[in-house]
């Protein structure tokens, strides 16, 4: 069978937690579980340097504003996990050019990456940091659970990646007002901030 459904499905999880694809995926080859893993993925300090990251991430993913600060730093960095991860997998498949497979995981972790962007400034427009801690723990259970899935039901797991996807997709495209206003205020927030320091330096000494 292909790859292939399973170089989408890693992709899809690795736009929302990079981190956690590298260890679950590292994790299971190493200990026998999978035989698709790339022994690539399975070196120690690649585990352990996952394993530190995707602590750090579970921590600032669940702070209010924090999490949209992280997201824009790991614009570059999730799709390039994913095509990464996309491009061994397909090496230690064999059944799909790598190339190919880094185009496809990388893409598909772009757009679930920007997805979950949008939603955090969605729930950042509201006060109370439960929704942050909830929504961000229910990412962390589903990537867990969707990637242990694909690797032993791949077909099944990118169906369901992909309605995943189009569902975020269609939640983002009904929340970009709240998101509009969100950026919108925190752009006044910077004027502000940059107005109350000009004040400050040109205030007279003594």
């Amino acid at each position: 069978m292909s790859v292939l459904p399973l170089v989408f499905t890693s992709g899809w999880a690795s736009g929302i937690n990079a981190y956690a694809v590298v260890l679950l995926l590292g994790v299971l080859g190493a200990t026998g579980a999978a035989d698709e893993v790339p022994a690539a993925l399975q070196r120690t300090d690649v585990l352990i340097v996952a394993g530190v990251l995707f602590l750090i991430e579970a921590v600032a993913d669940k702070i209010p504003y924090v999490d949209s600060v992280w997201d824009a730093v790991h614009t570059v960095v999730r799709p390039v996990s994913g095509g990464v991860v996309a491009a061994l997998l397909a090496g230690h498949d064999g059944s799909l050019p790598e190339l190919a497979a880094g185009a496809v995981g990388g893409t598909s972790a772009l757009v679930s990456h920007l997805v979950k962007a949008g939603t955090r400034m969605a729930v950042n427009t509201s006060p109370e940091p439960a929704s942050n801690f909830v929504l961000s723990t229910l990412e962390d259970l589903g990537v867990a659970g969707i990637v242990v899935f694909a690797v032993f039901h791949p077909v099944a797991a990118a169906i369901v990646a992909g309605v995943l996807l189009v569902g975020g997709i269609v939640l983002v495209a009904f929340l970009w007002s709240r998101v509009r206003r969100f950026l919108r205020r925190r752009r006044q927030r910077r004027e502000e901030r940059h107005l109350a320091a000009a004040r400050e330096g040109s205030a007279p000494v003594g």
